[in-house]
């Protein structure tokens, strides 16, 4: 996956140390809400929720939209925040270690016509595709399990409103 550069420019400058960043994770469920859409990722060979870093100054639901469109080509709008949480730290191959603050959102397509011909709209994806609830594959990133949960509490419960984790991020 390529380096956006804005952060390969802050990795001239700090190396491999830590970077902190935010992020934002799409929870995108069909018309009927019965379906989610998934990601096998590239650099994990694993299914994943959408996902993804924000440009500096970019709105988070604006950048949940974008970093959808970029990854699936579906255009979605966002209907709640879902969640908001703290990622380990995450070491890369190349050495790079990043942690990241992630936003969740629930999202519906803007098209369900469109939405159903979602396809791999970038290098970051091998594969992509809707799953019933019940059929979301066992290799879902593990960070992914947990955001999924929280959009369908959302959706499950609307009146609860967006979990905030409030333990210590691991170090």
């Amino acid at each position: 996956m390529p380096i956006p550069p804005y952060v390969a420019a802050l990795r001239s400058r700090v190396g491999h140390d830590l970077l902190w960043l935010p992020g934002v994770t799409a929870v995108v469920l069909d018309e009927s809400g019965e379906r989610v859409l998934l990601g096998r990722r590239v650099d994990s060979g694993r299914w994943a929720l959408i996902s993804g870093i924000l440009d500096p100054g970019e709105e988070p639901a604006v950048g949940v939209v974008r970093e959808v469109r970029e990854e699936t080509g579906v255009d979605v709008v966002v209907e709640a925040l879902a969640g908001v949480s703290v990622t380990d730290p995450i070491s890369y191959p190349n050495g790079d270690v990043s942690q990241y603050l992630d936003l969740c959102f629930v999202c519906r397509p803007v098209d369900a016509v469109a939405a159903a011909r979602a396809h791999v709209a970038d290098d970051e994806s091998l594969e992509v595709g809707w799953f019933a609830w019940e059929d979301v594959p066992d290799d879902l990133e593990e960070t992914s399990a947990g955001r999924l949960r929280l959009g369908a509490e959302i959706v499950l419960r609307p009146d609860a409103g967006p979990a905030f984790v409030t333990g210590a991020a691991s170090d």
